[in-house]
């Protein structure tokens, strides 16, 4: 789950590298066949996603609550477990944390994927959401844990994205 990463948040100092992270989740989702969605918080007025992205059939969710999970159109495909990115850390990011969180998915949130404008929001965003039970990880990691090991096909091409 990609959330917000869009052209209104472009002035954050963890912009191009929570975009640059999210593009290459994405990228690995692909590879590995596995569902991919995208929210973006009131396109209006924040502007569309990132071309950082580099979206292609990826799911979109247009919202107006925080939590993409709250949207309408958030589909879990029957997922026991979630990877969630995105801008930002301790608002849209974290409410769709414990929203998965409370309904019982395991939730991975790399935090070189995750940016808020201001640091101590990053900071205390991670803490509270780690605390309520998320796995805090990084990008590298989440990718070789959904590839499971060297021997999977895919396992090359995968490492390219992190290189």
């Amino acid at each position: 789950m990609v959330v917000d990463v869009q052209e209104g948040f472009r002035s954050y100092e963890s912009f191009a590298g929570v975009a640059r992270g999210c593009a290459k989740l994405l990228a690995g989702a692909r590879l590995l066949a596995l569902p991919a969605q995208v929210s973006e918080q009131y396109p209006k007025g924040l502007g569309h996603s990132a071309p950082e992205l580099g979206l292609e059939d990826e799911r979109r969710i247009e919202k107006r609550v925080f939590s993409a999970a709250r949207a309408d159109g958030f589909d879990l495909g029957g997922r026991e477990q979630a990877v969630v990115c995105g801008i930002e850390t301790h608002v849209c990011v974290s409410q769709t944390v414990h929203d998965l969180l409370d309904r019982g998915l395991e939730v991975h949130v790399p935090a070189d994927a995750v940016g808020s404008r201001h640091a101590v929001d990053y900071e205390r965003g991670l803490e509270r959401m780690e605390r309520a039970g998320a796995v805090v990880t990084t990008v590298e990691a989440a990718l070789f844990e959904l590839l499971g090991g060297a021997e999977a096909p895919e396992f090359r091409e995968v490492q390219r994205l992190i290189l």
